[in-house]
């Protein structure tokens, strides 16, 4: 048995290529080999989103606080809350994020394929963001 005390790992930025606005991540698991999982609370300010991206063996979220938005390439955006939990399949390009007057949490949780958790894309413009493109 392994015990990770809360507040024991740092938060992080992650790297701006593949976000837009204010984000933090919060690592929650990430067991060794050959566990292939790895859960994260991720932090969205209002406006702040992902990438297009895409998770070779899928990826769920839970989301713990506030509201945001989600889209499949082609699809609607989506408004997503507190309670609600998203499923995206294996190889779904999309994003997900925080709406433009709403932070958002959500955990995060995908297996890695190879060693790889994540395709990242090129981002989401604000006309896509707005519905507008």
């Amino acid at each position: 048995m392994e015990i990770k005390p809360a507040g024991s790992r740092p938060s992080m930025t992650p790297p701006a290529d593949y976000f837009t606005g204010v984000v933090r991540q919060d690592p929650l698991m990430e067991p060794p080999a050959p566990a292939r999982v790895k859960a994260t609370s991720v932090t969205f300010e209002p406006g702040a989103r992902t990438a297009w991206h895409t998770h070779p063996l899928g990826q769920t979220l839970i989301v713990t606080f506030g509201k945001g938005l989600a889209q499949s390439w082609g699809g609607e955006i989506r408004e997503i809350r507190a309670g609600d939990t998203v499923w995206f399949s294996p190889g779904e390009k999309h994003w997900h994020g925080a709406g433009p007057d709403t932070a958002m949490t959500h955990i995060a949780i995908h297996e890695a394929l190879d060693g790889k958790h994540v395709d990242w894309m090129e981002k989401v413009s604000d006309a896509q963001y707005s519905g507008e493109a």
